[in-house]
């Protein structure tokens, strides 16, 4: 698989509860990939950067691996690298 739907990627990797949240979320203008706004249906490849605005904060991640199903968290952590500024990590952790 070399794409995948941004919407079952985020939801496979646990950023999100539910395939609909994350649908919201890119309906809603809060997700991009590789900073151009992204709809639900947009195609995620390995290596992409996914910035997500969910709960006053802004999260980004790097793309490792592209899945469709949701994995538990000790696997979905493997999917991504966390890229998001390590302030607004401090601001999240101390909400």
């Amino acid at each position: 698989m070399d794409k995948v739907r941004i919407d079952k990627w985020l939801w496979a990797v646990r950023i999100f509860k539910t395939r609909t949240q994350a649908t919201d979320a890119c309906r809603e203008g809060k997700i991009s990939i590789n900073e151009s706004s992204a709809k639900a249906a947009s195609l995620l490849t390995v290596n992409d950067v996914v910035t997500v605005k969910k709960g006053g904060f802004q999260f980004t991640y790097k793309a490792l691996q592209l899945i469709e199903k949701r994995v538990g968290a000790p696997l979905a952590v493997l999917c991504f690298e966390d890229l998001t500024a390590p302030e607004e990590q401090h601001k999240f952790e101390h909400w």
